[in-house]
């Protein structure tokens, strides 16, 4: 019998893999073949990574929304904004919010910056005397040439991030 990996897609039919079929990314691999292609198209789509409103999806309902992986997922995400005329970004849910940490790591193709790695860690309840969870995610945006304050008015506004 020979074994096929399967994943859903979109309209739910079965997308036949090869056994062992992993997608395992690179952060570059991810800002450079991934990320800057949607920014600058918006019909770009990529068979292993869906879309999702994080705000309205809390992270233990994200596993169902993948298009594929069992214990990391990968998506776009509109960004959404604190403040319609602000540049602070919304990162809550009707459950909690993601809080990021740490320090955002460069990430270079070559010697060029191509984009930004922000981890946040989700909390239960409202800031600031939310639980911490075991929920961890990347985000990724573009800097350096297609850095969102590089690109026309119409792309910033279909402006995308891509989350792990």
């Amino acid at each position: 019998m020979e074994n096929k990996s399967g994943v859903c897609k979109e309209d739910h039919e079965l997308m036949e893999l090869p056994p062992g079929f992993r997608f395992h990314p690179t952060d570059e691999e991810l800002i450079s073949h991934y990320l800057s292609p949607k920014v600058l198209n918006n019909r770009f789509s990529a068979r292993a990574i869906g879309e999702v409103d994080l705000n309205k999806c809390e992270p233990w309902d994200l596993p169902w929304r993948a298009k594929m992986g069992e214990k990391e997922w990968y998506f776009f995400c509109q960004r959404d904004r604190k403040y319609p005329t602000g540049l602070r970004t919304n990162r809550a849910t009707e459950a909690g919010y993601w809080k990021a940490t740490g320090k955002d790591k460069e990430i270079f193709k070559g010697k060029t910056l191509v984009g930004m790695k922000k981890t946040l860690v989700f909390y239960k309840g409202r800031a600031p005397k939310g639980e911490k969870s075991n929920w961890v995610m990347h985000e990724y945006r573009l800097e350096g040439k297609y850095s969102v304050y590089n690109l026309s008015r119409e792309t910033k506004n279909l402006s995308k991030e891509l989350w792990w």
